[in-house]
């Protein structure tokens, strides 16, 4: 596949990403967390390392060293964390509260917060490259870090009005990464991926 076919899917799936974050935090920030929401972000959380995949090439050489390290961790962190948001969104949304705590409170607990922490590191990593890559906008750029920073943070916390308008605003910045990748001139030279 041509690297500009990579990077037009990355963007589609960026879209998509936020959509299924940002919809949901809509609705969340109204009446609270319910079984479709829930399950909308869950599924969601699959088109990240597209995204991210497609994020770094764009900006790959410009982005020297740290942004092959960020690259990374993000993309560890980020399929730590999709598939503990599929988990907590699809399997441990529907438990009740007292299997959750004490699922929570053993190994599962601990596996969480090495996946947040992940998550966290790789995305504050992530956005520091594209800050200096400045090959992005830099406003959607600080807030893909904060944003889903936030967004990592309050997974642990009980739902708010606060954690829906985290949602919409980390939906915003990916919508707008994702609309300028789409929007950008195509790779002079575009090698083909997984091909000859």
């Amino acid at each position: 596949m041509p690297v500009t076919g990579v990077l037009r899917f990355g963007a589609i799936c960026g879209v998509i990403l936020a959509l299924s974050i940002g919809i949901p935090g809509v609705i969340e920030i109204f009446i609270g967390e319910t079984t479709l929401t829930s399950f909308v972000i869950g599924l969601g959380a699959v088109c990240g390392a597209p995204v991210v995949t497609a994020f770094h090439l764009h900006q790959g050489a410009a982005a020297g060293r740290l942004g092959g390290v960020a690259y990374i961790v993000n993309t560890i962190g980020l399929s730590l964390f999709g598939g503990l948001a599929f988990a907590l969104n699809l399997v441990v949304f529907f438990l009740p509260a007292p299997v959750t705590k004490s699922l929570l409170a053993g190994p599962t607990g601990i596996a969480q917060l090495v996946s947040v922490a992940t998550f966290v590191i790789g995305t504050g990593l992530y956005s520091a490259s594209m800050l200096r890559a400045k090959v992005f906008p830099r406003l959607p750029s600080a807030g893909y870090g904060i944003s889903l920073i936030l967004l990592a943070v309050f997974a642990a916390l009980p739902d708010t009005p606060l954690t829906g308008l985290v949602h919409v605003l980390a939906a915003g910045s990916l919508i707008w990464l994702s609309m300028s990748l789409l929007r950008a001139p195509a790779p002079r030279s575009a090698p083909v991926l997984g091909g000859r």
